[in-house]
């Protein structure tokens, strides 16, 4: 399936950093099991939005990029 992207190249380089640092920090830091894999899951989501372009809410609310003329 093809998504049009709608995400800024900055934005994507900050989700995708922001993203891998709380799927390893909740790796390292967190104990309780449950607690962990939820917050490495988000984190995960979080960075692939990044790595793909494309933010499922931020279409939900009508977001796009501005094309060049």
């Amino acid at each position: 399936m093809f998504f049009q992207k709608n995400l800024p190249t900055w934005e994507r380089a900050l989700r995708l950093c922001i993203g891998l640092a709380v799927a390893v920090g909740a790796l390292l830091l967190l104990v309780d099991p449950t607690i962990k894999w939820g917050t490495v899951a988000a984190g995960v989501v979080f960075a692939c939005t990044g790595f793909i372009g494309f933010c499922p809410m931020c279409a939900m609310f009508g977001r796009k990029l501005k094309r060049p003329d």
